[in-house]
């Protein structure tokens, strides 16, 4: 794609995501903090993905923002019910040399999307930093949940697990992506 029309794009969804943030803003008495305690609508969800997943592969795997210093992963898999490509940037985990991901979405009280496709179909492509491999998705059942959540803490403490499960009842999901050999 040329360099101007990625540009264009980019600045659509931008203020896409930043109309639909201040009109959910004004709705409600809570103020900012609702935009991170509540899951947020489709469109915006969107546009602040498409955003975060350019600026990824613009930059090498490094992204700005709330994401700064963390280590992101570009997750893609086979939705569920279209059959269609679904990318989701997400922040990685390396504990005890395994890849891990967390289905925390802010603490909601569903699962984001990809938990949905994962389970569907756990074979998935993942990018990491200028690299990309197909791998296959393996749900931690609970005890393998309990006994890594203290070493995911440990890992990136910035992270803080407990809050995101305190602000739901749902368990949440912790998947390891074992790379897919050949």
């Amino acid at each position: 794609m040329h360099p101007a029309t990625l540009r264009t794009a980019r600045q659509t969804r931008r203020r896409t995501y930043n109309a639909a943030r201040s009109a959910r803003n004004r709705e409600g008495d809570e103020g900012a903090s609702s935009i991170v305690s509540q899951k947020p609508d489709n469109e915006t969800l969107k546009a602040l993905n498409e955003n975060i997943t350019d600026e990824f592969r613009n930059n090498a795997g490094k992204v700005g923002g709330r994401f700064e210093g963390n280590e992101l992963l570009l997750l893609t898999t086979t939705g569920a019910k279209s059959g269609e490509p679904r990318t989701a940037p997400l922040v990685v985990f390396r504990v005890d040399g395994k890849l891990l991901i967390v289905a925390g979405y802010g603490g909601a009280d569903v699962n984001p999307a990809w938990v949905h496709n994962l389970r569907a179909n756990p074979r998935a492509r993942v990018e990491v930093a200028t690299d990309s491999f197909d791998v296959v998705a393996h749900e931690l059942d609970s005890s393998e949940r309990e006994a890594i959540i203290p070493k995911i803490n440990a890992a990136v403490p910035a992270f803080a697990f407990a809050n995101y499960q305190s602000k739901t009842t749902r368990a949440i999901p912790i998947f390891e992506l074992q790379k897919n050999e050949p």
